[in-house]
């Protein structure tokens, strides 16, 4: 084999790893990957069924609902526009309460029930996940729309 033949093997086998390795990276990331959805995004069907991902928005206000065995909860977050009940069973994070910021990550159930694996809640009286806050401006610019 002459110098000028390994050098094209060397290079093509270099980039064959390479290429095998970037794709190893891509299929960990995109099995690692949690997309959001707000409550009207939701209700447009955009979410994925039986995968995971994020909801986020405000917890209405009277929504908040414990079970007896004190660790089941179910709520509902809303972007303002439209509404979706999430189920949720562990502690909830300390600073978690009705009319405040949150963000759920779980999956949707065929019965429309969005079941929490977990609760993340806003920080301090001034922040909001900007994902949820995002939300709920493009669910206000929405009804500012609609209304004119």
């Amino acid at each position: 084999m002459k110098p000028r033949h390994k050098r094209f093997a060397l290079v093509g086998g270099g980039l064959a790893v390479l290429g095998l390795a970037a794709a190893l990276v891509l299929n960990a990331f995109q099995s690692n990957l949690v997309f959001f959805f707000t409550p009207t995004q939701i209700a447009a069907g955009e979410a994925p069924k039986g995968k995971a991902f994020r909801i986020g928005g405000l917890v209405k206000e009277g929504s908040l609902k414990r079970q007896p065995d004190g660790l089941t909860v179910q709520f509902i977050v809303t972007d303002t526009a439209k509404e979706f009940p999430v189920a949720y069973t562990g502690i909830l994070p300390d600073l978690f309460r009705e009319g405040k910021g949150v963000v759920a990550q779980g999956k949707l159930g065929e019965d429309g029930l969005f079941t929490a694996s977990e609760v993340l809640a806003k920080h301090d009286e001034n922040y909001m996940p900007p994902e949820a806050q995002h939300a709920v401006d493009q669910a206000h610019k929405a009804a500012k729309t609609v209304k004119q």
